[in-house]
């Protein structure tokens, strides 16, 4: 069985940032233009997050604790900048629930950045001798 293998750091880097600026996006641009997916809010917070703290967490891993300060800070930051859009409000709740998906993200990403190799890399096999 062949298991799946990660993008080499290079692409996750890249898109750990393009996953950010589009939540960023999302959270800051007017209500009426927000994309919504028909989940209720609080889910697509907590999925939008865990999706980029899992991204975050892959590309770079060695790096995790300031991935998690990203990610704490980066919720807390876009609830802040809501009170500058007009027609948005950031609150306290909804960093909370940002900053959670954002760690159970990260924790995902730890997992599979144990389990699966990643692409480009090379990969060691045991060999009996």
């Amino acid at each position: 069985m062949r298991w799946p293998v990660l993008p080499s750091t290079r692409a996750l880097r890249v898109l750990a940032w393009l996953l950010l600026a589009l939540v960023a996006a999302a959270t800051l641009c007017p209500i009426e233009l927000r994309p919504a997916s028909g989940l209720s809010v609080n889910r697509e917070r907590f999925m939008a997050f865990a999706l980029v703290g899992g991204a975050f967490s892959l590309a770079y891993p060695r790096r995790r604790a300031l991935v998690i300060a990203l990610l704490l800070g980066s919720a807390a930051a876009l609830e802040v900048l809501q009170h500058l859009a007009p027609g948005r409000h950031g609150e306290v709740r909804d960093a909370v629930i940002k900053a959670a998906g954002g760690l159970l993200g990260c924790l995902a990403g730890v997992a599979a950045d144990r389990l699966l190799p990643r692409g480009g890399e090379a990969t060691s096999t045991v060999t009996d001798r």
